[in-house]
């Protein structure tokens, strides 16, 4: 039995995903004011992510427990105020958010292949080896989007363009895939826990299809 967390309400988790939310739109206005088109995207775009969880449940009626909820929340909350300047200002920032998004990445593959687990007689993924299965997934998605990082930053010296993401060098590209697998061991001792009654609801869901 993987540890459980702390309990958070759901009260708690919908203020601060509000107050989240409303910096978030500040960094908007803030780009609209200033004419800064990075701050309107990234700040746009982090804005629907916000609106994800509640949209999971109650469209597809996934049960997201308030931890969750805050952890997609607060993932993409984290790289917009890094993308708004604090990944220059604070030189762990990018590890941070590199270990945040690879959690969630981890999630969402432990939940799908443990919902097919469940689903399917033909399928089984025993519980010892799912650990390295979540390293394997987090390593590969982090592997193709350094590759997608490298590709900005040759178009960018290509045609002058300054792009929204970009490589600083091999050591910081392996200092990325550490703090990638860290979000996936918190996903592998955290997951069990909170990602099983997800998991469940899509193996109903598969089996409706």
């Amino acid at each position: 039995m993987s540890p459980r967390l702390p309990r958070l309400s759901r009260r708690a988790q919908l203020r601060l995903t509000r107050a989240m939310q409303l910096l978030l739109a500040g960094i908007v206005a803030y780009g609209l004011l200033t004419r800064q088109p990075k701050a309107i995207v990234n700040g746009a775009l982090a804005l629907c992510v916000t609106a994800l969880p509640a949209l999971l449940e109650r469209n597809y009626r996934l049960p997201l427990d308030p931890w969750l909820g805050l952890w997609i929340t607060l993932a993409v909350f984290l790289h917009t105020l890094g993308s708004a300047g604090l990944y220059g200002a604070i030189s762990w920032w990018d590890h941070l958010t590199h270990a945040m998004s690879a959690s969630l990445v981890a999630g969402v593959g432990y939940a799908v292949v443990r919902a097919v687990d469940l689903h399917s007689d033909d399928v089984r993924v025993p519980r010892r080896y799912m650990f390295v299965f979540i390293f394997v997934v987090v390593l590969a998605f982090a592997t193709i989007w350094e590759l997608f990082e490298y590709a900005l930053d040759v178009i960018s010296h290509a045609t002058g363009v300054t792009m929204p993401l970009a490589q600083h060098g091999l050591d910081d590209t392996v200092r990325d895939l550490v703090f990638n697998s860290v979000g996936a061991l918190l996903v592998a001792v955290f997951g069990q826990t909170h990602l099983s009654d997800v998991a469940e609801r899509l193996r109903e869901r598969i089996g409706s299809d």
